[in-house]
């Protein structure tokens, strides 16, 4: 095992990795801002490294900055958490050129599935149901309506280097074609410095399913079966569930053996998630995260797996300590992301937090940085906690989680504390039956009353 790793992150998820670290017996290091000069990853982890100002490119982006931290204080790995440099195949090559140890997939396999073409392009070659699109880049606007003709409309334009929703846009009818294809484009350009894009069949009303894999980078890969995370705003979760209540065991398994084995063909390594969409009994691959995703807590409270502990050991050389006949599913858990935001718009709202106080009880988990007296800076995601609970059955997780929302208490902001609450009223929410679209729509009609 490592002596001691560096956390590339910050708030509550450099404080869940360094808590891992410190039960494992690691020594940590966070790097921080100027602006997170007070973090609580700061002031709990063993070391902290200053590595620039607030903007984010000038510090956690900062790789030069990270890799100087690194042998400063002589840590030996880094955990990247997630955003920021979790899944730059770049930053990982560097590491390995400076000897320092990544926790997390190989070079080779973050540039595999981070270009969305490549990835689907591998599933396919893997066994693993894809939505139908183009075979690859679509270059121009007389191909895309080409292929769009032959798969028929309604089409979705996407980034082939897109995440986080951007680069995404919806062609209902071949009229709406021209305007989503340059509209795709320009977006890409501007997020990610590259306007290739490629296009797909827009399904009408699936969910978003994600099969949580883990592999030992030594041919073997497990399951831990699936999250539903549906409740969507503009390709943002808010509000994630395992196991779906869509999933029947059998399909739990089929899909879930598919993704293991994929993964296990290709020698992956560490925590990695493969996200699709679920209509009328099929799955369709949309992207593989090669990271550990905001929403890991749910799988972790069914399975009882510590799942960054799973990383830091098979990153160390170590064996996964479980296998698949190992995992079982007990209960369901639930994850809602307390965001500082001012609805009904969700502005980001920083600011200083003048009271907060952290539900608890049995099978209640929040997942946060904040601290009463702490200023929520504004350079960065308006994620500010996650909200987990877990009961022996759905509508026992549900009653927790309503129970746990109305003991949170975060005074000084303003928090999508209150969508939860209302939200948890809707019957469509207590019994499932939502999709994809199912959030955005219901926003529109609390806008109209």
């Amino acid at each position: 095992m490592f002596s001691k790793v560096l956390i590339a992150n910050r708030g509550e998820i450099a404080l869940r990795v360094i808590r891992a670290c410190k039960e494992l017996g690691v020594g940590t290091v966070a790097v921080h801002s100027t602006a997170d000069a007070d973090a609580m990853h700061v002031r709990m982890a063993d070391e902290s490294v200053c590595i620039g100002p607030p903007s984010g490119t000038e510090s956690y982006l900062n790789v030069a900055a990270i890799i100087a931290a690194c042998e400063i204080t002589g840590a030996e790995a880094v955990h990247p958490g997630y955003g920021f440099l979790s899944e730059n195949a770049a930053f990982v090559q560097v590491l390995e050129d400076h000897d320092i140890k990544f926790i997390g997939p190989s070079a080779e396999h973050i540039r595999m599935m981070g270009d969305k073409i490549t990835a689907k392009e591998t599933m396919i070659k893997l066994g693993v149901p894809c939505v139908p699109g183009s075979d690859g880049g679509v270059p121009t606007i007389e191909e895309a309506h080409r292929v769009s003709d032959e798969m028929g409309f309604p089409v979705i334009v996407k980034a082939t280097a897109g995440g986080g929703g951007r680069g995404m846009k919806l062609a209902l009818t071949k009229a709406d074609l021209d305007e989503a294809f340059s509209s795709a484009r320009l977006e890409s350009k501007t997020a990610f410095g590259n306007d290739e894009v490629y296009i797909e069949k827009y399904l009408q009303k699936p969910r978003h399913i994600e099969v949580q894999i883990f592999g030992d980078g030594k041919g073997r890969a497990v399951h831990l079966g699936e999250r539903d995370c549906s409740l969507q705003r503009r390709h943002q979760k808010v509000f994630e569930e395992a196991p779906g209540p869509s999933i029947t065991p059998e399909l739990r398994e089929q899909i879930g053996s598919t993704c293991a084995k994929a993964c296990a063909d290709i020698g992956y390594s560490g925590a990695g998630t493969i996200e699709f969409l679920y209509e009328d009994g099929e799955f369709f691959f949309i992207e593989m995260n090669t990271r550990l995703q905001v929403e890991h807590p749910v799988t972790e409270t069914i399975f009882r797996v510590d799942l960054v502990k799973q990383q830091l050991r098979v990153a160390a050389g170590e064996e996964m300590t479980f296998k698949q006949e190992e995992l079982e599913i007990k209960g369901h858990s639930i994850e809602v992301r307390i965001n500082a935001e001012k609805l009904p718009n969700f502005t980001p709202c920083p600011g200083k937090i003048t009271t907060y106080h952290a539900p608890g009880g049995l099978g209640v988990r929040i997942d946060s940085a904040l601290y009463d007296g702490y200023s929520i800076p504004p350079y960065y995601d308006s994620l500010i906690g996650k909200l987990i609970v877990s009961g022996t059955s759905r509508p026992a997780a549900l009653a927790r989680l309503h129970r746990a929302l109305g003991e949170l208490v975060i005074d000084g902001v303003e928090t999508t504390i209150p969508l939860f609450h209302a939200l948890l009223d809707e019957e469509d929410v207590q019994t499932g039956d939502y999709d994809i679209h199912w959030l955005e729509k219901w926003l529109d009609k609390q806008a109209e009353a």
